[in-house]
């Protein structure tokens, strides 16, 4: 309880806290919006995508200013910045690949495989909420980084198959091969950045014991 304790001693600390845990939430809210929008094949949900990396791009420079007005003590101060700075590049790479998804017809051969990472996508961030949430109430977090691991090895795997397939793939020119190789490498490299969140929030935890 020594961290919940710790975050909640004043106002702006609980203020940050909880734009945290809504910064985290609208991720996993951009994962599900992504990967409906990719099965429906539906641009106004990947515009939408892109829309929520405009809020969530809000909240962080919310919790940032909040954060160097005072919030918590110097010392912690760059690792909650750094882990929230993190998270933030999940969002701007759901951005991306929300546009390349736009910009161009996804091979069938393809399909499957990239719904299965788009589901996991989902389920890794819903695991970083609850590794940030266990985190502030003092809870050991080595098992919720470790489904984290399990999730990121999991789209390792399917990306390995992801590029066999990608070989196999008739490309009409140079531009489409570019933006289906960035569609495949934006979508599977999500769980690498959240893996580093979660190993931050690990380093967090450490240094308040």
């Amino acid at each position: 309880m020594f961290l919940k304790k710790l975050f909640s001693y004043g106002r702006q600390e609980q203020k940050v806290v909880n734009r945290i845990n809504d910064h985290i939430k609208l991720l996993c809210v951009t994962c599900e919006t992504f990967k409906s929008g990719f099965e429906k094949n539906d641009r106004s949900l990947l515009q939408k995508v892109i829309d929520l990396e405009r809020e969530g791009d809000f909240i962080r420079r919310e919790i940032v200013s909040e954060i160097y007005e005072g919030a918590f003590l110097p010392y912690l101060r760059p690792n909650l910045c750094k882990f929230v700075e993190i998270v933030d590049r999940v969002f701007d790479l759901l951005e991306d690949t929300a546009y390349n998804c736009i910009d161009m017809e996804i091979p069938e051969e393809l399909k499957g495989e990239c719904t299965q990472v788009a589901f996991l996508n989902i389920r890794i961030c819903e695991m970083l909420l609850i590794t940030f949430n266990a985190m502030l109430n003092g809870d050991p977090l080595r098992e919720k980084t470790l489904a984290i691991r399990i999730y990121e090895k999991k789209i390792d795997d399917i990306k390995l198959g992801l590029k066999k397939d990608l070989h196999k793939i008739r490309i009409n020119n140079f531009w489409d091969g570019k933006i289906l190789s960035e569609f495949i490498s934006g979508l599977t490299m999500i769980s690498d950045i959240i893996e580093d969140a979660g190993d931050y929030l690990q380093i967090i935890s450490v240094s308040m014991k």
